[in-house]
């Protein structure tokens, strides 16, 4: 079964387009142009994938996106202008898991669009078996659950996966762009402010679940390193 998306632009040239190359991948696609009409076609449809413009009329991006995370895990990629800097680092601390910048390529888009949903599948392949880590760390990989000693941990999907890529290789400095493609799914394209931003999401979730869970340091100029 092809996976539904999502399009909340209030722009109908881009979300023409959007549509047009969704469709044209075999996605099954809804659209919206405001966020009232969004959230209702959310809970209506349950949507794989939500593409989500940050500038909307009423309701905007960041608070649709505040929303839908009170009662959804759905993947989020966020569309935004470039001078939205402040806006985009917003967005991913409120749970969306990528962005694309206005004007984008659809390219890009397209591979993106699949590497969230690629991440968002089932652990196909997975290795079975718990993972065990510095702090307490212990991870269920074959039921993607994740705790500290006997405290459970509430990740996203984004989080799960990037704080699995640093457990297999604890000890050593992931670079930020190996850490696209372990965890987001795809190579470098140019700004790693998705990955910083996501490892600042985990590593307050693991301060605040155990103080000895501490364990992710940042290397100056290179990238992450979870103790081993």
């Amino acid at each position: 079964m092809s996976a539904r998306i999502l399009v909340v632009d209030d722009e109908t040239a881009v979300s023409d387009l959007l549509a047009y190359n969704l469709h044209k991948a075999q996605y099954e696609v809804d659209v919206a142009a405001d966020g009232r009409a969004a959230l209702q076609k959310a809970r209506a449809t349950a949507p794989d994938l939500v593409l989500l413009d940050l500038m909307l009329p009423g309701m905007d991006g960041l608070d649709i996106c505040r929303e839908l995370r009170k009662t959804s895990r759905v993947p989020i990629i966020m569309i935004t202008a470039r001078d939205e800097e402040t806006d985009r680092v917003v967005g991913l601390e409120l749970g969306a898991d990528d962005y694309v910048c206005k004007p984008f390529s659809v390219r890009e888009l397209m591979a993106r669009v699949k590497a969230v949903l690629r991440r968002a599948e089932p652990g196909e392949g997975e290795p079975a078996g718990l993972l065990r880590g510095p702090g307490g760390l212990l991870l269920d990989v074959e039921r993607r659950l994740a705790s500290v000693g006997e405290r459970p941990l509430d990740l996203s999907r984004l989080e799960f996966d990037l704080l699995l890529a640093l457990l297999r290789n604890a000890g050593r400095v992931l670079t930020r762009e190996r850490l696209l493609e372990q965890a987001w799914g795809y190579a470098y394209s140019g700004d790693t402010r998705a990955v910083d931003s996501a490892v600042k999401r985990l590593r307050a979730k693991l301060r605040l679940a155990a103080p000895e869970a501490d364990v992710l340091r940042a290397v100056r100029g290179v990238g992450y390193r979870l103790e081993g």
